[in-house]
């Protein structure tokens, strides 16, 4: 599994530690295709596996006050 950002802060060790891990991923890759320094928490860790077939990446943007 690959992290991004804030989210490499505890879903590693939250993964190592838990009973049953369950990871939605977005693409699977062959072994070997990632380096061994790209990999966040190795698949030993990983008991589920789920594709995703389609993902919105919506970007939410708050607006306070009216533009100028």
């Amino acid at each position: 599994l690959v992290f991004r950002k804030t989210a490499r802060n505890f879903n590693p060790i939250m993964a190592a530690a838990a009973r049953v891990t369950i990871a939605e991923v977005e693409e699977l890759v062959e072994p070997g295709e990632l380096g061994a320094d790209e990999i966040h928490t190795p698949g030993i860790y990983v008991q589920r596996l789920i594709v995703g077939d389609h993902y919105d990446k919506w970007i939410e943007k708050r607006t306070t006050r009216p533009r100028a």
